[in-house]
C-alpha cells in the first residue's frame, strides 16, 4: 500500500528529470544552424558594435554590489524577525529574539565596515 501512494511523486520526479533533457536535444532540430558575421558579432541594441565587447568594472563596484547583497540579507532576515516581534516578551529587552537580531546586525555591519575600510572608501 505505501509503495502505491509513491507512485504519483515517482512519475513526477520522472517527468521533471526528462522534460529538460528531452527539450534540450529537440532543440537541436529547430534551431537555426546558419552561420554568417552578424551572428558572429556582440548585440547591441541594434546598432553597429564599437571596441571590445567585455569591458573591466572596476573594484568599487563590485563592493557595492556586495554591500547591497549584505544590506538586502539584512532586510530580509529583519523583516522576518518584525513578523514575529508581537511573539515576543515586549518587557524583557534582553531576551534571546532581541540579543540575536541585534548581533546579527552587528556581524552584519562590522562586514560592511570592513569592506568599506578594505578598499579606502570609508573616510572615518
Amino acid at each position: 500500500m505505501l509503495v502505491e501512494q509513491y507512485y504519483p511523486v515517482a512519475i513526477f520526479a520522472l517527468v521533471a528529470v526528462l522534460f529538460p533533457v528531452l527539450a534540450f536535444f529537440i532543440s537541436r532540430f529547430f534551431r537555426p544552424t546558419k552561420q554568417s558575421t552578424l551572428r558572429e558579432t556582440t548585440y547591441e541594441c541594434g546598432e553597429t558594435p564599437i571596441g571590445q565587447a567585455q569591458v573591466q568594472f572596476h573594484v568599487q563596484f563590485y563592493v557595492y554590489a556586495i554591500i547591497f547583497v549584505v544590506f538586502d540579507i539584512v532586510t530580509v532576515f529583519l523583516l522576518l524577525w518584525a513578523l514575529g516581534f508581537e511573539n515576543f516578551d515586549q518587557n524583557d529587552i534582553m531576551s534571546e529574539p532581541y540579543i540575536i537580531a541585534f548581533v546579527f546586525t552587528a556581524i552584519m555591519l562590522v562586514g560592511v565596515y570592513y569592506a568599506l575600510a578594505k578598499e579606502k572608501i570609508l573616510w572615518i
